[in-house]
């Protein structure tokens, strides 16, 4: 399969689609689905959670995680690979 340029992954994102980011066989050498919040379907979130088993993550502003009395959660991330 070949890998696609940043533009179409952008075009991609634009109209809904899924895209995977891998990363450096070097590193962690494992992909991340994204695709664009504006364009977030339920059956997307589905697919991600049945299919990626990963962490999804959203992006949200601290107000409205205050009036959902959500708390910030710890950063999984601050491993250096």
């Amino acid at each position: 399969m070949a890998l696609a340029t940043i533009r179409e992954a952008i075009e991609d994102l634009k109209s809904g689609k899924f895209v995977i980011v891998v990363d450096d066989e070097g590193r962690e050498n494992e992909g991340d689905i994204i695709v664009a919040a504006e364009k977030i379907m339920p059956e997307a979130i589905n697919f991600m959670a049945k299919h990626a088993r990963g962490l999804i993550c959203v992006p949200i502003n601290g107000k409205r995680l205050d009036e959902l009395r959500i708390p910030l959660g710890d950063c999984l991330s601050r491993r250096s690979f």
